[in-house]
């Protein structure tokens, strides 16, 4: 039988058995309990313990015997694997009717059960991030055996010229050595995300403060929903509209005012990512500025101050914290951003402090390293791994920043709450 046919078997002889478990386990207790006998739980409560008892060991040997062969390379046939799943379900069956008893706590085992489910979710995620971040640097390692860490660092040309003649075996053919110099790439990321920023900071901003102090409950229900649509639009959409309409309106403004722009510029898709910003800003900065508490602003009204410097000098620096956090999540939104960037500002890598210039971004040159007909091997593909860790580390120092800032405002209006 083939994979996908055990699997649906497994699935269906499992679900039967829970079946056979929850009815079993549900009556058991029904006529324990009706024979007058005080019990801990609800007959339910230990229907579903018996339903964990037998999908869950089943369910985890069947996990560790695939990872089993998938990663370690065990030779286990599948059909053994799935009798082994079967039989402990069996086994669980058994185990979990036989614990219908008076004193067996199973809404506390249940609660065991889901706090375990609930760290096991936890560590996924940690696994995940290390997982991620070791993949990542095994390659990258690779790559600065070929070439310096600190030319990569602080050079300042980047072309892979002959890397891949280089990987082929075939160096004596290329014209030009290869340079793996990322502060053009850098710059670019950041000069795009600065635009962003300087677009989507002040308006995501002045809007989150108007929808929470001086919106009427009427528009804030109608234009928060509609500021948060563009949240979901493909990115993909916002390069169509920075390449055909944003970047010929900045050349010809730029135009008018004598300046040379060229249709693939930096300014073009940083306004863009920063209108695609706009709704995290919004809608973060929003639930802040909702947290503080309304007894502050009472007090700064009480004592004279208007609305508007209420805001300004209160609300403001109080939820400032907040702000800051919702603009670090943005701004690694828009450091990870590529399609918008591949569309609308080129992908030569340029270093130059004039936006209106074509640059490209980290994410377009490991887009560009790992795709094609490249040897994996070459130090052109291998490039994509370091840039690759170096955003990484820079994105999750934001991130880290960012969650730092937001336990402080937590810590601070919980005391401030006593």
């Amino acid at each position: 039988m083939q994979t996908d046919q055990l699997l649906a078997l497994f699935s269906g002889i499992l679900l039967l058995l829970g079946l056979i478990a929850f009815f079993i386990g549900r009556a058991k207790a029904a006529r324990v309990r009706a024979s007058g006998t005080s019990m801990f739980a609800q007959p339910d409560q230990y229907a579903w313990f018996a339903v964990l008892a037998t999908a869950g060991p089943a369910i985890t040997v069947g996990i560790l015997g695939a990872i089993l062969m998938l990663f370690l390379g065990a030779e286990i046939p599948p059909l053994y694997l799935l009798a082994g799943s079967l039989v402990v379900a069996a086994v669980g069956l058994t185990i979990g009717v036989r614990q219908v008893r008076p004193d067996f706590h199973a809404r506390q085992a249940i609660e065991r059960v889901i706090r375990f489910i609930l760290v096991g979710a936890a560590l996924i995620s940690i696994f995940t991030t290390f997982g991620i971040l070791f993949s990542i640097v095994f390659e990258a390692l690779r790559f600065f055996k070929m070439h310096s860490f600190w030319e990569f660092i602080t050079g300042t040309v980047w072309n892979p010229g002959a890397s891949f003649l280089a990987a082929a075996g075939r160096a004596e053919d290329g014209a030009s050595a290869a340079q793996f110099g990322s502060v053009p790439l850098f710059a670019g990321t950041f000069m795009i995300t600065l635009i962003a920023m300087l677009v989507a900071v002040p308006v995501g901003l002045l809007a989150a403060i108007y929808m929470a102090e001086f919106a009427p409950q009427r528009v804030r229900t109608l234009a928060k929903p509609t500021l948060e649509v563009l949240a979901g639009i493909p990115t993909v959409v916002y390069g169509f509209f920075a390449a055909i309409t944003v970047a010929p309106i900045i050349v010809n403004v730029a135009g008018f005012f004598g300046l040379d722009a060229s249709f693939n510029n930096a300014v073009a898709p940083g306004v863009v990512m920063g209108i695609m910003l706009i709704p995290f800003i919004s809608s973060l900065s929003d639930d802040v500025i909702n947290s503080v508490p309304d007894s502050m602003r009472q007090g700064s009204l009480a004592l004279g101050m208007t609305k508007s410097e209420t805001i300004r000098d209160v609300v403001v620096p109080a939820a400032l914290p907040g702000i800051i956090s919702a603009s670090l999540l943005a701004m690694s939104r828009a450091l990870g951003e590529t399609m918008i960037v591949v569309m609308a500002a080129g992908m030569r890598p340029n270093l130059t402090a004039n936006p209106l210039e074509d640059m490209t971004t980290v994410t377009v040159r490991i887009v560009a390293a790992l795709t094609g007909d490249l040897e994996f091997e070459s130090a052109e593909t291998l490039s994509a791994f370091a840039l690759g860790l170096v955003l990484f580390i820079v994105t999750l120092t934001l991130n880290l920043v960012s969650v730092l800032m937001i336990r402080r405002f937590r810590e601070k209006y919980r005391v401030n709450n006593l």
